[in-house]
């Protein structure tokens, strides 16, 4: 049973931090990227946009480290 317990608990984890990546892909790192290549001036909502999405996946991600910390020996 705690071989299941285990397999389950990584594959949940896999998915919280693919989660977590896509998160900061798509809300962090793209919208900044977008802003860079436009020439335009720094906007604010986009830069707290970018702040508020780096910080939800870095959120994320710390779930699913946690929830390593559950594996049975």
């Amino acid at each position: 049973m705690s071989l299941i317990h285990n397999e389950r608990t990584k594959l949940t984890a896999a998915y919280l931090n693919g989660i977590a990546v896509a998160i900061f892909a798509v809300g962090g790192f793209a919208p900044l990227v977008g802003w860079f290549n436009s020439g335009s001036g720094p906007g604010r909502p986009v830069i707290a946009l970018s702040v508020i999405c780096i910080l939800v996946s870095a959120g994320i991600h710390l779930a699913g480290r946690f929830l390593l910390k559950g594996l049975h020996t």
